[in-house]
């Protein structure tokens, strides 16, 4: 499995392949979550868009700082999510949205306190995938050196 933490053991992973694997599950991320929405409706496509969201950001984070451990990945994701729900409280995002379809897909037009739960579930997705890549990753360096 390849490799998406920054740091196994005190070793430094290669950002370079970080950066290539957090980069590959950020589009087939977006693919789901867009998937979602086309095979399913209802709460389903809503709420697990919205999970998928915050595994996207999770990913993103990791792709910016490869060394970034699975904690502060999720907790950095989740907070950028719930400030963007947050940020539905005023008007900007719905005057945004109606002009472009791009800022209607990140930024949403109303607040839903039920989202912050599924971004939530989301990070703790992220943070699980993360946490057990990086000790497989961890377990994988020690065998070979």
């Amino acid at each position: 499995m390849p490799l998406i933490c920054g740091t196994c053991d005190g070793a430094a992973a290669d950002p370079v392949r970080v950066r290539l694997v957090a980069a590959g599950v950020a589009v087939v991320t977006v693919g789901a979550g867009l998937g979602l929405r086309a095979v399913a409706a209802g709460s389903v496509a809503k709420y697990g868009a919205d999970a998928l969201y915050t595994v996207m950001l999770v990913a993103l984070v990791v792709l910016a700082a490869p060394r970034v451990t699975p904690l502060t990945a999720a907790a950095s994701a989740l907070a950028v999510s719930w400030g963007v729900e947050f940020l539905q409280l005023s008007e900007v995002p719905a005057e945004l949205s109606q002009h472009s379809a791009l800022a209607r897909l990140v930024l949403g037009s109303t607040f839903n306190p039920p989202d912050l739960l599924w971004y939530a579930a989301g990070a703790a997705a992220g943070w699980s995938v993360h946490g057990a890549v990086r000790s497989v990753s961890s377990r994988r360096r020690a065998g070979q050196g």
